[in-house]
């Protein structure tokens, strides 16, 4: 399993924010702005201008992602799956991943059939694997030589 996690971390990207960001974000996030509330959650994870905080990364990831910020649903799948800044739960990591992958984030695609190869969060299904990593390669997302054979073998 956690091999699995952090083979998953590997594809993690973050927006690039700027550290003196901080204070209009957190103003503009405040008001409701997804974008600024993801933002945040990005300062927070990386500890850029601010402490490191998972637990302050999560709670605004979360804001993020209920209005329905896809790298925010992501970066909150990947805080369950790792029990960064919160308990870890498979689960709520592969509904989350679910809910990017489904607006097309090619990462929460390619996690999402990891799930499914693996039976990480969801009941193992070779099938919807096949289906989330051909739809992460079609959205732009490079597979490694080795999951491009596991995805043929599971066509």
């Amino acid at each position: 399993m956690r091999k699995l996690v952090g083979f998953m971390l590997l594809i993690f990207t973050a927006l690039s924010i700027n550290a003196s960001d901080f204070q209009s974000n957190l103003k503009a996030a405040q008001q409701g702005d997804a974008a600024a509330q993801y933002a945040l959650g990005v300062l927070y994870s990386n500890g850029e201008g601010v402490q490191k905080d998972d637990k302050q990364a999560f709670t605004w990831y979360r804001k993020a992602a209920e209005k329905g910020h896809a790298q925010a649903q992501f970066n909150l799948g990947i805080a369950y799956a790792t029990g960064a800044g919160v308990f870890q739960d498979d689960k709520q990591a592969v509904t989350w991943y679910r809910k990017a992958a489904e607006q097309g984030h090619a990462q929460a695609q390619f996690n999402l059939g990891i799930a499914y190869a693996t039976g990480v969060g969801v009941y193992p299904d070779n099938k919807k694997a096949y289906m989330w990593f051909n739809l992460s390669r079609h959205n732009g997302l490079e597979l490694p030589d080795s999951l491009d054979f596991l995805s043929k073998a599971m066509a």
